[in-house]
């Protein structure tokens, strides 16, 4: 990934209505997107992602901020004039025209020379493994494989940007899993900047160098996918990213935190009064009763193939995940006493 941006949103808001009736899908939102990224924007549905792409776009128009793509100022400039391409959830491919009639549709529009027009098309289908459909129409691809014909019209015109808007979500489960390898390696060989929105968190931390979670017109977290999975800064981006247990606990003078009942923990935190502490399933262990953090109560017992997922009951209440990938022993019954073992380095203190 270069260090210039590729795409830069500085203090960007929209709204939508007038009125008391507005509502406002972006709030003053910046970020920098760097060349040769693969830059994932994941949130839930009315986050602003999807929004924020479309004004990326040009399909809309901010009310505030700036817009700049390869260091031009953009923000009032329309659609066919930005140096992106946008791929969508539903192909939009053109049923009466062959694959590369499809591919080569815009760079026609364009006024493209013919023989140009043909080298690029071919580069296109083989870049995304299709070039042995050429003469297909969409009616006979499968699904993943009208997805790759869009990749390739998309690509074919050689933006500066791609523009993803969950293009994977219409596949089924095995199909998704493999086009996403197939997506990350595609944009190595493109050498472009690829913009992805999704609200599936494994295919963000798949995919991404870098993941902004968006909740309610706002960038919560951004960072590499280790940094939002391993260290997340507010509860919001905890709980959204994969199973996470969320402990009550008391910061106390002197870098100590209380949790349950009376225990405390050494841990810097910078914090006074109630906090939240965070922990994910696979980073605490299983202990004899009375050697660990906690003492616990086992409900129930999963195999998962690679992992057992057991169901703890805390002292007090509350319920307590933990992930075991070592299956080889012997199974614990349910009502079973066990110790929690919850390391220093696994917990992470939360911003509301």
């Amino acid at each position: 990934m270069s260090g210039s941006s590729a795409v830069s949103i500085r203090n960007i808001s929209k709204s939508f209505g007038r009125g008391a009736s507005a509502v406002r899908v972006l709030d003053d939102v910046s970020v920098e997107i760097g060349e040769r990224e693969f830059f994932t924007l994941l949130g839930p549905s009315g986050c602003g992602k999807t929004t924020l792409l479309r004004l990326i776009a040009g399909f809309e128009l901010a009310d505030r901020g700036v817009i700049a793509i390869g260091g031009q100022d953009l923000t009032q400039t329309p659609p066919f004039r930005r140096p992106v391409n946008t791929v969508f959830q539903s192909y939009a491919l053109f049923p009466h025209l062959t694959v590369e009639q499809n591919v080569g549709f815009a760079l026609e529009e364009q006024g493209m020379a013919r023989d140009k027009i043909r080298s690029r098309v071919g580069e296109a289908l083989e870049m995304v493994r299709m070039h042995s459909f050429a003469r297909r129409r969409p009616s006979e691809l499968s699904g993943g494989q009208q997805q790759r014909v869009a990749l390739a019209r998309a690509l074919a015109p050689r933006p500066q940007v791609l523009l993803l808007d969950e293009p994977l979500s219409a596949l089924d489960l095995k199909l998704r899993k493999e086009m996403q390898i197939e997506l990350k390696q595609l944009q190595a060989e493109a050498g472009i900047t690829f913009l992805f929105v999704t609200h599936d968190q494994e295919e963000a931390l798949t995919l991404s160098d870098r993941v902004a979670v968006m909740q309610g017109g706002h960038i919560l977290q951004m960072g590499p996918p280790r940094e939002i999975y391993e260290a997340p800064t507010h509860r919001f981006v905890a709980d959204f990213i994969g199973d996470i247990n969320l402990l009550e606990a008391e910061a106390l003078p002197g870098d100590q935190l209380r949790i349950g009942q009376g225990v405390t923990l050494p841990m810097a935190h910078g914090k006074a009064g109630a906090v939240t502490l965070a922990i994910r399933p696979e980073r605490a262990r299983l202990t004899a009763p009375g050697a660990g953090t906690l003492d616990a109560t086992l409900i129930h017992s999963a195999y998962l193939g690679t992992a057992l997922l057991h169901k703890l009951e805390l002292p007090g209440g509350g319920t307590f995940l933990l992930r075991q990938s070592e299956v080889a022993q012997t199974p614990l019954e349910s009502g079973s006493r066990v110790g929690l073992a919850l390391p220093a380095d696994a917990l992470r203190v939360l911003d509301q």
